[in-house]
């Protein structure tokens, strides 16, 4: 368990390596931030004592060295658009994001897995195939589409649900929720909707398939020959043995909900990073961009991190491969 749990270690600090490089990189060939920062009647040796007080005259790997290391302090850089701590701003955006992507996994995820062990139950019921409709409607339609038209018919035909905005917020601490207002709730519905309908669709069809493969094997027959009901086999055995593979797809799909709830907060107006991160790179913003860019690997990283030490807890024989080979040495 423990070589098991640092070989991940390691893998998940070579990735964030990885991107901290990309990060680092948009400062030296998306614009120069020098330029951006000063007037028209500056002269050319202050341009060239500001570049040096920025350190951006050092070597790369000096400049990245130090890039990295203010990372690892929280000291994110300043906005150019709007010459706040980059740091303050994300936190700022942070609990909207996280509040509608934690709403629309919720959403996606306490949906997904009846519909999904339904229609691969009665694969020919009526309502297996209306499922299956709708999931081919999830997956083909585009985020931003699905948006404008819960807008158009719940927002504006029948007027029951607000269109844009988060909604009345209460501050908890460091904290801002809507959960715990009227209208924050109503505001949330369709931004939610709108963003796990996709993760919705496509972990309904997983555990479907999952389901309906579990279900042909020879010890799910060995199980009706023992005379076992049917409710014990098909949730005391077909879904145990279908939910494992849906734990890992659920924890990377939480990650795509975080990193690409830009178009949803777009379409809805809803202040959060994807909305900051939109605006970043209207301006050129470059610590926004590359901060955003960071935090987002972090989700990506951690959450990946955690299901692949569920998935070790919850599959046997993760646990029986690995220890194979030092029984045989």
């Amino acid at each position: 368990m423990i070589a098991y749990v640092v070989e991940r270690l390691f893998q998940s600090l070579l990735v964030l390596v990885i991107v901290a490089w990309a990060a680092f990189c948009m400062f030296q060939f998306v614009g120069d931030p020098v330029q951006q920062m000063i007037g028209q009647d500056t002269s050319p040796e202050d341009v060239r004592r500001m570049r040096a007080n920025l350190g951006l005259d050092d070597p790369v790997l000096v400049q990245f060295g130090r890039y990295v290391g203010n990372l690892m302090t929280g000291n994110l850089g300043v906005s150019l658009r709007t010459v706040k701590p980059v740091g303050d701003l994300l936190a700022e955006r942070l609990p909207a994001t996280l509040e509608l992507s934690i709403m629309a996994a919720l959403l996606a995820l306490s949906l997904a897995i009846p519909m999904g062990v339904f229609t691969g139950l009665k694969p020919r019921h009526w309502l297996s195939r209306a499922f299956l409709t709708l999931s081919l409607v999830g997956i083909s339609l585009p985020t931003f589409l699905i948006g404008i038209l819960l807008i158009l018919f719940f927002g504006v035909v029948l007027g029951w649900l607000p269109t844009f905005g988060r909604g009345e917020v209460t501050r908890i601490g460091f904290w801002t929720t809507g959960l715990l207002s009227a209208s924050g709730w109503k505001s949330i519905i369709l931004p939610a909707i709108t963003l796990g309908l996709f993760q919705l669709t496509l972990t309904m069809r997983l555990v479907r398939s999952e389901m309906l493969e579990v279900l042909r094997t020879d010890y799910i027959k060995f199980a009706r020959a023992r005379g076992l009901s049917n409710r014990a086999i098909n949730f005391g055995h077909a879904l145990k043995n279908t939910l494992i593979p849906v734990i890992t797809i659920t924890g990377l799909q939480l990650g795509s909900i975080i990193a690409f709830a830009i178009i949803t907060e777009t379409v809805f107006q809803w202040p959060g990073m994807g909305l900051l991160f939109l605006q970043a790179v209207q301006f050129a913003d470059i610590p926004v961009m590359s901060s955003y860019l960071m935090l987002i690997a972090v989700f990506f990283v951690g959450i990946n991190l955690v299901v692949d030490l569920l998935y070790y807890l919850v599959d046997p024989r993760l646990r029986v491969d690995r220890s194979a080979p030092e029984r045989g040495m």
